[in-house]
């Protein structure tokens, strides 16, 4: 029963079973046939046998192995690789099928190849999660027929495979990487010229042929007989909250992922900068009720806590309370903080109801609201109109182009900060308001 479970009949064997079939009936009628016949199914069962034989003596013909790392990135195309070996000592044609987790909805991940014997080779391939969670992972389902090709053995490998999938720590540590290497415009952030200096003093020290005049200190120059100037260091250790909306409205998708989860990621590319930069980082989530808190700091695990904070989170259906969010941050935020609040405003109305709320935040912490520009409004602008039904989705469209403009606009007659951006530039619109407001010292 384990070999006939193990067993596959190729179409070769049909093709070869057919054709016996259609000479023993012609046999009938040309009964010089027969003969043919009989001689040809001899064949044709020995040919089986053989190929049976070829295909079951070696119980270890082929191994493969799914190499997968225990994390996946939300919103990523993740590679996956298939090792494979070919152990038997002739050369075999392989069908090669990975049970992929059914929240892909793919079918397709079927590869074709040919080893010769002691050959090993690997097969690379995508997947791009868009939830968070857990993904299960079946079998990699190897079928392999000898060079007669009568028959398929199936071999199976690397079963039940538990993978959670994370928010996009790729991005984040591509973001990291290239802060590192001072190389952030090559995604997209600025440079910004430093204005001013922080408050922060550092030292005293000795002039160096490049230094700002405008920090000689004269009368240290004075006592050293030699020039000195006084040396500032970046403003550290200052707070930064991203502020996450769980209410219904983060439920609209992009690209196949949510608004939250574009909130998500942000957060996490955010975050990571900020501890970078010194900067302390924390995270609270919220939507008729407060949800997960995560107080502001810069200690070593840090960055691991914020992810795990992160990967629990889901949208819920209400909409989103304001003011219990800002009785919390106004009961246990003390330190003035940057607050980055990510919702998403359709309407002026919608807005100017969480307005009280806003500005009673913006007294006593920098804020920033960053929401979300409506993609699909933006291409059908540019599209041009070719009949009355049209030009009446052209004008709807530009009705809600100019009410996420009056929002922006609205906000800044009370002082507060706006990103409005698409879900697609959100890390890199985020990531240079932060950097701005570092450089012009008003964190």
């Amino acid at each position: 029963m384990k070999y006939l479970r193990q067993l596959y009949i190729s179409t070769l064997f049909w093709e070869v079973f057919i054709g016996l079939t259609a000479t023993f009936l012609l046999a009938f009628a040309f009964p010089f046939l027969f003969g043919i016949a009989k001689i040809g199914s001899a064949i044709a069962a020995f040919l089986v046998v053989a190929d049976l034989v070829l295909l079951f003596r070696n119980n270890q013909g082929v191994f493969a192995r799914r190499d997968i790392t225990d994390r996946l990135s939300n919103g990523d195309p993740n590679p996956i690789t298939i090792y494979l070996e070919n152990r038997y000592g002739f050369k075999t044609r392989l069908e090669v099928i990975d049970e992929i987790p059914f929240q892909f909805q793919k079918r397709d991940v079927l590869f074709e190849t040919e080893l010769v014997p002691n050959e090993t080779q690997l097969l690379r391939y995508e997947l791009r999660p868009t939830k968070r969670g857990e993904y299960s992972f079946g079998a990699v389902n190897v079928l392999v027929k000898s060079p007669l090709g009568l028959m398929k053995r199936r071999f199976q490998f690397s079963q039940n495979k538990m993978v959670a999938v994370y928010p996009s720590y790729l991005q984040m540590r591509q973001y990291e990487l290239m802060a590192i290497s001072n190389r952030l415009t090559e995604l997209g952030i600025k440079r910004i010229r430093r204005l001013g200096h922080s408050m922060e003093f550092e030292q005293i020290r000795p002039y160096v042929q490049g230094d700002d005049i405008r920090t000689v200190n004269w009368k240290a120059t004075a006592r050293r007989n030699g020039l000195m100037v006084n040396a500032f260091q970046d403003e550290r250790s200052q707070a930064v909250y991203c502020l996450i909306d769980k209410g219904r409205i983060m439920k609209s998708p992009f690209e196949g992922l949510t608004l939250l989860d574009y909130a998500i990621n942000a957060t996490l590319v955010l975050s990571n900068i900020a501890l970078l930069k010194q900067d302390k980082a924390g995270v609270i989530t919220f939507s008729e009720v407060i949800g997960q808190i995560l107080p502001a700091e810069r200690k070593a695990g840090q960055m691991q806590k914020i992810l795990e904070t992160l990967y629990k989170q889901k949208t819920r259906y209400l909409e989103s309370d304001y003011e219990t969010l800002y009785s919390y941050v106004k009961t246990h935020v003390r330190q003035r903080s940057l607050l980055l609040l990510f919702t998403n405003f359709e309407t002026v109305n919608a807005m100017r109801r969480q307005l009280p709320f806003l500005r009673r935040l913006a007294k006593t912490h920098l804020l920033i609201v960053v929401f979300f520009e409506n993609t699909e409004t933006s291409l059908l602008l540019k599209t041009p109109a070719e009949n009355t039904e049209d030009i009446y989705l052209k004008t709807i469209a530009e009705r809600f182009f100019y009410e996420k403009r009056r929002i922006v606009k609205e906000l800044e007659q009370y002082g507060i900060q706006s990103i409005l951006t698409a879900p697609k530039d959100l890390n890199a619109n985020t990531v240079n308001k932060y950097l701005e407001l570092k450089a012009r010292g008003m964190m």
